[in-house]
């Protein structure tokens, strides 16, 4: 047998000394440059993060996260079983990227007729890991530097994340509390747009809007007349629409879920964002979809096939056939569609009248699942820091969860930095949970409210 002269590399690097005197063996090199992309620079923080961990920690009843804490429709499941278990195999394997065609199709017909026009399954729809994944390919595909894109307050707080990830700027126009008439609760309608101030936002620098209706976290449903106020400014401008609109089907009182896309001048100029994990209570699935004309969606898809690709072709093969029962029951008291929001407002009412008996002032929303409240008269529990940095809302949320066990989120984590402390005084429930859990909520509330009142 042969072998090489001399020692070999192994023992030469281990053996090699440094000028100074050291083994290289021995001392671990630290890397020194900075490696942080410059374009994450103050996103880093993140309200679900924090309150999440508090929520799990602390809470015995969670209304903060927005997710039901109840299961999607029996038909649902069953339909993702039927898909897991059944013998074609290939739908555990990759789909079409930008959609596993049975869902595409689907999702096609059915938008197709409610906006109606003819809709390429192919061009004008994209499936997306979630509703966050289509807007993170909007603001991706759309937004540069230089560009502004105007945010309606209070907003879902990734909006401005992502605007600023792509190197935007976010132009923040509010939502201003009308004052309801006497005697009467406040509503998620009460909260409006003015239209002077709206109008200044828009600039030669502005490439989009986001519009989300119904709007998270205020439940506030946009009327035919301000989405028109939106619709007109977006024509006069040239300017993009991203219309948020997963609560879609989440409506109450006989309100309408008017499309903006559906409004003269639109259809070319928006994209359409939805989630099966709002549409069917099925979060965790993460399925979600754009809608729109080619000319947008074909440079969303530039950026979804250089990155995330495709979400699990069982999930869409299941929300495909979900759709399918949809289309078919479209309008029919059977419906989910009509089922869901008729079980959701009961809840709705249910917490209105839970937090009004116990002094947080409810504003009454009109969609969603969300419910925001007035904490003014609860202040006394928790004073107010003065300078402090952090909104009283926010602080006000830590202390419930940590003292009475409810979790709830402060709304200022809906509002850009410049403005949370205008609005620090109110927190946002979710009421998509089962009614033991609604009820554990009240009796929280209740014995806080006795312990309010006892000498």
């Amino acid at each position: 047998m042969l072998r090489r002269a001399g020692p070999s590399l192994r023992h030469f690097l281990l053996e090699r000394k440094s000028s100074a005197g050291y083994s290289s063996y021995s001392v671990e090199a630290k890397m020194s440059r900075p490696v942080q992309a410059q374009r994450l620079e103050g996103i880093d923080k993140n309200i679900w993060v924090e309150f999440v961990k508090l929520a799990a920690t602390y809470s015995m009843v969670n209304l903060g996260q927005g997710f039901p804490d109840f299961p999607p429709p029996d038909f649902l499941r069953e339909a993702f079983m039927r898909a897991l278990s059944g013998e074609n195999h290939m739908l555990h394997q990759y789909t079409r990227a930008f959609g596993h065609p049975p869902l595409v199709k689907i999702l096609a017909q059915f938008f197709g007729k409610l906006l109606g026009r003819d809709l390429d399954p192919m061009t004008n729809v994209m499936v997306t890991v979630g509703a966050y994944q289509a807007l993170f390919c909007c603001f991706q595909a759309f937004v540069e530097e230089g560009d502004e894109v105007i945010i309606i307050e209070p907003f879902f707080d990734c909006y401005e994340q992502m605007v600023k990830m792509a190197g935007g700027t976010p132009v923040f126009v509010p939502l201003r509390l009308k004052a309801p008439k006497d005697g009467k609760l406040t509503s998620s309608a009460d909260w409006q747009l003015d239209p002077t101030e709206l109008a200044s936002k828009f600039s030669e620098r502005t490439k989009a809007i986001v519009l989300n209706s119904p709007n998270n976290p205020l439940g506030k449903v946009f009327s035919r007349g301000e989405l028109e106020l939106i619709a007109d400014l977006c024509v006069k401008h040239d300017v993009l629409c991203i219309s948020d609109e997963v609560y879609e089907w989440l409506v109450y009182d006989g309100k309408e879920h008017i499309r903006i896309a559906s409004l003269r001048g639109m259809w070319d100029r928006t994209v359409i964002i939805g989630s099966a994990g709002k549409t069917f209570s099925a979060t965790g699935w993460k399925v979600g979809w754009t809608v729109g004309p080619n000319r947008l969606l074909q440079h969303l898809r530039t950026v979804h096939q250089n990155s995330v690709y495709h979400c699990a072709t069982v999930a869409q093969e299941a929300v495909a056939q979900g759709f399918q029962r949809e289309l078919e029951l479209y309008g029919k008291p059977d419906s989910y569609f009509i089922q869901l929001p008729k079980e959701l407002q009961q809840k709705r009412d249910w917490l209105v009248q839970s937090l009004d008996a116990v002094g947080m002032k409810p504003i009454v929303p009109e969609g969603t699942y969300f419910l925001v409240a007035d904490i003014s008269e609860f202040k006394s529990d928790v004073p107010d820091v003065p300078d402090s940095d952090e909104p009283y809302d926010s602080r006000f949320a830590k202390w419930m969860v940590k003292n009475k066990g409810l979790a709830a989120i402060p709304l200022s984590a809906f509002y850009c930095g410049a403005h949370k402390n205008k609005y620090n005084h109110f927190i946002r429930f979710c009421f998509a949970k089962e009614e033991a859990t609604l009820k554990a909520a009240n009796d929280i509330l209740q014995k806080w409210k006795q312990e309010k009142t006892s000498p």
